[in-house]
């Protein structure tokens, strides 16, 4: 290429780049400027849309709910989420439970049954002992003790079967007058809550226990029950009997006593005293006056000692107690009748003599022959006690003038 041509070419390329560089913006400070706000507002839109996903849809759907008509944007494919395996040494997450079709997990029906509402459901109850009874299959308990009815005498509530759930326990009397018998019976509900027995925790029996005082149904759903030995009634109090608390748990089928007294001893209020007497003979003293001893005997045939004993004796008003003999009594006025002895207390299986010493004065007639005597045993109030064997406790004492 010659000089020339080198030359012009040099001139071309020189006009290109004087052409080039007047279209082009050199990069200086203020460019630099607008790059970096550019930027930071990409950043803060991304900042602020995380956000607002963090503070949740419902606010983000009310917001457009109140705000002018827009139409929804494109939706991002949601991104799928692989689920890494349980690490080893850790336990793996507890599935929850299976729901059944009623849409809840099976649970024991509710027990407790209100006094209301047991008297005025049909029950069935566990037969009562042989003899004359109250009905049993699908009846309805009573409120009163009306004869010949099943009266509902006492309510508690507890787990007794161990289910989870509370049932219910009563105490329920057959009226047959004043001494029907008793049972402990303990209820439940069904699926569909119709009443239903459970069992019978303890029953009355001729022998004993005689009577069921009362019931307790404690936390662990023991059912604890007041037992008596002699029912009440015929002349005998309540509080003459003796009484025990028995436990009974639930044991798949029945209920089973699992602590407390299995028996009775002797009742020390059931006595059997009896009195036996010599004639009274009345003999004249030097002064005119008639004397005379009779002999009395009282025994405790009972198995248990008898607190008090009162010895009555009918003898006429001109007979009275004389001097002798009469120490052992408390109380024996000079003239009464009858004359009233009391005694202290007379141990099982023992026997006092009473050696009485008699007066009548000189000109005083005997309107009848006979006296009777009677003995009656006592508590400790001093309240009498029946006798399981009255036949011996009146005799009658001859007197005799001499």
């Amino acid at each position: 290429m010659s000089e020339q041509e080198t030359l012009g070419l040099a001139e071309e390329f020189a006009q290109y780049r004087r052409t080039l560089l007047d279209k082009v913006e050199v990069p200086g400070p203020a460019a630099v400027r607008r790059t970096v706000r550019g930027r930071n507002r990409r950043r803060w839109g991304a900042t602020a849309t995380t956000a607002l996903a963090l503070l949740g849809g419902s606010a983000i759907g009310y917001a457009g709910m109140s705000g002018p008509d827009h139409r929804p944007g494109p939706v991002e494919p949601t991104p799928s989420v692989s689920v890494s395996a349980t690490p080893s040494g850790l336990a793996s997450p507890t599935p929850s439970p299976s729901v059944t079709g009623s849409g809840s997990a099976s649970a024991a029906p509710d027990g407790r049954i209100s006094r209301a509402q047991l008297l005025g459901a049909s029950v069935t109850l566990p037969a009562w002992r042989a003899g004359r009874g109250c009905p049993t299959s699908q009846t309805r308990l009573s409120g009163d003790s009306r004869e010949g009815v099943n009266w509902l005498v006492a309510l508690d509530h507890g787990d007794v079967d161990g289910d989870g759930a509370v049932e219910t326990v009563a105490l329920v009397q057959c009226a047959l007058g004043t001494q029907g018998p008793m049972q402990v019976v303990a209820f439940d509900r069904d699926g569909a809550g119709k009443v239903v027995t459970l069992g019978r925790v303890v029953a009355t029996t001729i022998d004993k226990p005689q009577w069921l005082f009362a019931l307790d149904v404690v936390g662990d759903g023991t059912v604890r029950v007041q037992v008596g030995d002699i029912a009440p009634g015929g002349g005998w109090a309540a509080k003459w009997s003796q009484r025990q608390w028995r436990d009974y748990r639930w044991k798949g089928d029945a209920f089973t006593q699992v602590s407390g007294p299995t028996s009775f001893g002797p009742n020390p209020n059931l006595a059997d005293v009896s009195v036996t007497t010599g004639d009274l003979v009345l003999r004249v003293a030097d002064d005119g006056s008639r004397t005379g001893t009779a002999t009395v005997r009282i025994r405790n045939r009972g198995t248990a000692p008898v607190a008090h004993v009162v010895l009555r004796l009918g003898v006429p008003a001109v007979v009275r107690a004389d001097v002798d003999g009469w120490e052992t009594c408390s109380g024996v006025p000079e003239s009464i009748d009858p004359i009233v002895c009391r005694l202290p207390q007379l141990a099982a299986g023992a026997e006092m003599r009473l050696d009485l010493d008699f007066h009548q004065y000189e000109g005083d007639k005997l309107s009848t022959d006979k006296a009777d005597v009677e003995v009656q045993p006592m508590d400790s109030e001093r309240d009498v006690l029946p006798d399981s064997n009255s036949s011996d406790n009146l005799v009658q004492m001859k007197m005799i003038y001499g």
